[in-house]
């Protein structure tokens, strides 16, 4: 390869992983003074058009502690057609079905460009995909249509064997019975207490053993049996116009509101009734519970808010002072109805749109835990919400299944000189402990595979690895250690598939090479890992705190990596490969990940719940937004995010992921207003205008969530969310003349400039006394 970046993108490409460091320190010690860990992000179902599934089960190794996959750096003797594992040096007779492969006849999984491929398990039948729609009714009639609507159009995308439910919700909890013919039957649960899957199983009769049997694997034939027998869970080809019906018929929540009292909601009811119905008919199977709130839960387990408007919910500052009467109980509550999802393969989804919070902060387990969607909006008839709940049915490049994967498990395999210390991202642990386990825990830790029950091609992890090596020149130069990433999941055709991903890195001493390892650090990837890393320290520390630590770091990987004199602040250079990190850093520190001022908690942890999901480019856009500019002088170009960068005679196009925004400087806002670009000879002008919006299209076309499309001007309210992000470097103390008449925007903050940041980073990094 070329150079570094060559490398690293080539293995993005090919195999969805990308690491902090791509040479590994030989010995533990060396390893913790590079300050960012050893960590491989891996984006475990990353599109691949061109590798179709093989036709037949993987080979594994016959070592009952070990049972890694056949893999291009497996040896192979061709002779006696036996195979080394790479992992534990045990020898394997290949199965019969290999008796004719030869050197010039390899399968596919020993070739080199196949480090990364697919199985499609030949055991296993097919299953139906299950989804389950939970609706909220207290809500305006207007926003209860769209809702309904964006529903019955939904029905219209999804397979037709597919099972689907449908629960509605209120003061109380109803549960529909499908398949009734001519009326309509729904049975009635109180909002105010919960319902465990005996109770469920003992009031309707459903079919299945409750808890024994949901921690048992489905057969496809238990599935099939449970099916005929379920009234409440029918395939959509047999209950199409029924259920059409019955959606188009659901009203608002009859109970009355009185004056200055919240309607009484019953969310965590009903997914207490949403879990515990999947878990007695459908254990470990693959299912998705679609729950769509338009307020805070007001009544029952895993209420959130009280029933008095006086009551305020909880903010931040409310949560700092622990003075949230509700906060702990729901915590809890919703935690352990994730935790049972998670352990039944069930992905739990929650669309909240409502222009005050709707409890995700407390809610926000069951989306991490199963790998759910969590969307935000301000209203179900927004046109945010429903292109992005039409794109969670989006179609695979081949336009036949769905993105979505369904009940996903991933195992990581580790040479012996290496060990997990635990996976940052939406899963929860499947307690496999083995010797490549480490005892230090980062993340969800304590074991070497995961569940996850949903996946699509974005969803993306990042595991932190640990040197388990502690003597130095026990492992020669130059050799190479292996992981190897397995995910089984189910595929939206009904397919069970495994997906098989084996990457091997060199070791270098760090003591006596250290400028090799350092020429191997990717910045984009270890900014991400230590946003991570902050955002889960953020979860249980306080926010300063975290800060601090973020500051400590970076000032030890600039006295490590960089190039200075001591105390001399002018002589500190970083290389190439380093010198956008503190960057990166400085945008961390002021993003809505890290600072909570002026964001509620639900909207911390919407934010926080997509840096844990997305990969290592969408991550970089939430840290450190990308500005573009147009003007007349040439194409559109990216400039620095910057306030210098706010000019008269431009138009921007700021990308955040979560907001897309175009502003208009102040000389082509006038010239708008004129009208300049109605008339014919100032074509050009139209065509500068609308050069951004078709930009813009393009991003939201292919984001999910769709973003916030916002559109301002010069002086415009809105150009807040473009000088949130922008450094300051013109801020109201530093510009003559505020607002200048120059078209120039200062930034309103006391927030230092990145330069200034610079300044004293150098000042600290090349101090005798840090």
């Amino acid at each position: 390869m070329a150079t570094w970046q060559d490398f690293i993108n080539q293995n993005e490409d090919r195999d969805g992983v990308r690491l902090t460091w791509n040479i590994w320190p030989s010995t533990r010690i060396e390893a913790s003074k590079l300050v960012v860990p050893l960590a491989v992000m891996i984006t475990p179902l990353k599109e691949r058009p061109e590798m179709p599934p093989i036709c037949y089960d993987p080979v594994l190794c016959s070592k009952a502690q070990c049972r890694a996959v056949l893999n291009p750096l497996c040896q192979v003797d061709y002779r006696s057609k036996t195979w080394l594992c790479n992992f534990c040096s045990q020898r394997n007779v290949f199965p019969q079905n290999y008796a004719t492969i030869s050197e010039t006849n390899q399968p596919a999984e020993l070739m080199p460009q196949f480090s990364t491929i697919e199985y499609q398990l030949q055991r296993t039948g097919n299953l139906p995909l299950i989804f389950l729609f939970v609706v909220d009714t207290c809500q305006d009639a207007d926003c209860l249509k769209a809702l309904k609507e964006s529903l019955q159009l939904s029905l219209s995308l999804i397979p037709p064997n597919s099972l689907v439910g449908l629960i509605s919700f209120g003061r109380m909890v109803q549960l529909h019975e499908l398949g009734c013919n001519g009326y309509s039957k729904s049975f009635v649960f109180r909002g105010t207490k919960e319902v465990t899957v005996k109770q469920l199983q003992d009031q309707l009769g459903l079919a299945g053993g409750g808890v024994a049997s949901a921690r048992a694997p489905a057969a496809s034939s238990n599935v099939r049996t449970a099916e005929v027998q379920n009234r409440f869970l029918q395939p959509l080809q047999n209950i199409d116009m029924n259920l059409t019906d019955m959606l188009g018929d659901i009203q608002t929540d009859p109970w009355p509101v009185h004056q200055g009292k919240r309607p009484l909601r019953s969310s965590g009811v009903a997914l207490s009734v949403a879990v515990s119905l999947l878990e007695a008919t459908f254990p470990n199977a693959g299912a998705r519970i679609m729950m769509f709130i338009g307020g805070a839960c007001t009544q029952g387990p895993g209420i959130v808010v009280g029933e008095e408007l006086k009551d305020p919910i909880r903010s931040h500052h409310d949560l700092e002072k622990d003075t949230c009467k509700f906060f702990k109980k729901a915590c809890k509550y919703y935690e352990g109805l994730g935790k049972r999802a998670a352990e039944n393969g069930h992905v739990v989804d929650i669309y909240s749109c409502a222009l005050d919070q709707t409890g995700l902060h407390e809610m926000k387990y069951l989306s991490n835990f199963t790998g759910g969607h969590m969307v935000m909006a301000d209203s179900f008839n927004t046109s945010l919400f429903k292109q992005t709940f039409q794109k969670v049915f989006a179609k695979d490049a081949g336009g036949q299944h769905f993105r979505m994967a369904f009940n996903a498990s991933l195992e990581v395999k580790c040479s012996r000189e290496l060990q997990v210390c635990g996976v940052l991202g939406q899963c929860v642990s499947l307690g496999r402990k083995n010797q490549s386990v480490s005892d230090t825990e980062i993340g969800v830790g304590g074991t070497s595979a995961w569940k996850m029950c949903g996946l699509d091609s974005s969803t993306s992890v990042t595991m932190v690895m640990e040197v388990s090596n502690q003597q130095p020149g026990t492992i020669p130069q130059g050799q190479a250690s292996a992981l190897q990433f397995i995910t089984f999941y189910q595929h939206s055709s009904g397919q069970k598939r495994v997906r098989v991903t084996t990457i091997a890195r060199q070791w270098a001493d760090a003591a006596t090479n250290l400028a090799h390892v350092a020429s191997s650090f990717d910045q984009e990837m270890s900014a991400v890992t230590m946003a991570r890393i902050a955002v889960a320290k953020a979860e249980t520390e306080d926010g300063p705190d975290v800060l601090r630590w973020l500051d400590r770091m970076l000032i030890r990987l600039c006295q490590k990596f960089g190039e200075y004199h001591k105390d001399d602040p002018s002589s500190f250079k970083f290389s190439e490969n380093f010198s956008l990190y503190p960057q990166f850093m400085f945008h961390l520190r002021r993003s809505q990940f890290m600072q909570v001022f002026n964001n509620s908690p639900d909207e911390s942890s919407y934010y926080r719940n997509k840096l844990n999901r997305e990969d290592v480019t969408q991550s970089l856009v939430m840290i450190q937004p990308i500005l573009y500019a147009y003007t007349f002088n040439g194409p559109p170009e990216p400039v620095l995010l910057d306030s210098t960068s706010i000019q008269p005679d431009r138009i921007l196009l700021l990308d955040t992921f979560f907001h897309i925004l175009i502003y208009h400087g102040d000389t082509i806002a006038k010239w708008y207003k004129q009208g300049y670009q109605n008339q014919p000879e100032y074509d050009n002008f139209r065509q500068l205008l609308q050069a951004p919006v078709d930009d813009a299209q393009e991003i939201l076309q292919t984001r999910f969530p769709v973003p916030r499309y916002i559109l301002t001007e010069y002086g415009g309210s809105q150009a807040r969310f473009l000088l949130n992000k922008v450094n300051p470097s013109q801020t109201h103390n530093t510009t003559v003349g505020w607002g200048g008449g120059d078209g120039t925007m200062p930034v309103l903050t006391d927030d230092v400039s990145l330069q200034v940041f610079m300044d004293h980073l150098k000042k600290l990094s090349v101090s005798s006394g840090t």
